[in-house]
């Protein structure tokens, strides 16, 4: 007799199909490599999709009025919450912007599976009274969660010296990203494809490092740079747009969300630059690992966890310059070769679900 599937609500997400970020990613690879071994409901935001379906890849979607960012998130995922915590085996939360509701639900400890993601209370985006409350979100989320996910090993490391308690590292897939051959349309759309360039992909926010990069790389005539960013989501992003765009060596191009566009610019640069300097394993690293890219990354120490320590590494803007005007071709190479090799090992969808899924049929009680 075939067993009962277990009953699994995802929440904190924007939903599926993905158009947003990371977590989306995730939740969408869950959704098409987990469906056949669970009974899989995901909650969505109607504000992000106006045309909703009922179902996509074998899964259930539920749809609430409410943002999945910014200060709607803390109604968004506590709504999802209350809304499922009777009827699923399992909820896996993304994030902890419901956290404050946990400790009322203390009873169904067992069911909360908690990826936490990066220490976002440390985000320079946000004000100090925004970071406190996270910082107090996530200590009650951890401490009320009966299976915990770490995507990075500082990320682990910083679960059991701050709450003595374990956690499964599962980082992201990457292998999503392919090498793509440039075509005399993509040339004509984009014109630096012609020559050597640099790239970086990234939310335009100032714990990426945006401006620290821009910097050097405008003071730098040995390669230019290819950003691709949401430059006019903030203020900050305006302001970066405004002063760099009209630069000879750099192109700021906004988000591109067609996989096939982004990567036949990803996969044909010559350096990858990561700024992201705010926790955990970030997906937009791990994809360009997987096309086995030279990587220069900040030095956050998650970023040398996520790369075996293989890449090359910058604190300031002078010591990215250094790199890119003294890193000899060989290097490069021996670079792009090894994060390839990290990334078969480590940073494949497949790897990743299977992990989900041992979480997701572990008994707590």
């Amino acid at each position: 007799m075939e067993s009962k599937k277990v009953k699994v609500a995802i929440i904190g997400t924007q939903g599926i199909p993905n158009q947003y970020g990371g977590f989306e990613t995730l939740v969408e690879y869950l959704a098409k490599h987990l469906s056949n071994r669970f009974d899989i409901t995901i909650f969505c935001s109607s504000v992000v999709y106006k045309s909703q379906k009922k179902e996509l890849y074998g899964c259930k979607l539920e749809y609430l009025p409410l943002k999945a960012n910014g200060i709607q998130s803390v109604a968004y995922d506590i709504l999802s919450i209350l809304k499922s915590v009777n009827k699923y085996d399992k909820l896996l939360v993304l994030g902890v912007s419901g956290g404050i509701i946990l400790p009322l639900l203390r009873m169904y400890r067992d069911k909360f599976v908690l990826n936490f993601g990066g220490l976002d209370w440390q985000r320079d985006k946000w004000g100090k009274a925004a970071k406190k409350f996270l910082k107090f979100s996530e200590n009650l989320a951890v401490r009320n969660s009966g299976t915990l996910i770490a995507d990075n090993q500082g990320i682990q490391n910083y679960i059991s010296n701050t709450y003595k308690q374990d956690s499964f590292l599962i980082e992201y897939g990457g292998n999503q990203a392919v090498k793509e051959v440039i075509g005399d349309s993509d040339i004509e759309k984009y014109p630096f494809l012609n020559n050597q360039y640099a790239m970086s992909v990234a939310r335009i926010q100032p714990d990426n490092n945006v401006q620290m990069i821009l910097e050097a790389f405008c003071q730098n005539t040995i390669i230019p740079l290819v950003f691709i960013g949401n430059w006019s989501a903030s203020a900050y992003g305006c302001k970066m747009k405004k002063e760099f765009s009209n630069q000879n060596n750099i192109y700021l191009l906004d988000a591109i969300y067609d996989q096939k566009y982004l990567d036949v610019i990803r996969s044909n640069c010559d350096l990858y630059v990561h700024g992201h300097s705010a926790g955990g394993t970030n997906p937009t690293l791990v994809e360009a690992m997987s096309l086995g890219l030279p990587i220069f990354c900040y030095s956050s120490g998650f970023n040398e966890f996520t790369t075996e320590h293989k890449a090359l590494y910058f604190e300031e803007k002078e010591q990215l310059k250094d790199l890119l005007n003294n890193t000899d071709k060989n290097t490069m190479i021996n670079i792009g070769r090894d994060m390839k090799n990290i990334a078969d090992r480590r940073y494949k969808w497949q790897i990743i679900v299977d992990k989900y899924a041992e979480c997701l049929n572990k008994r707590t009680s």
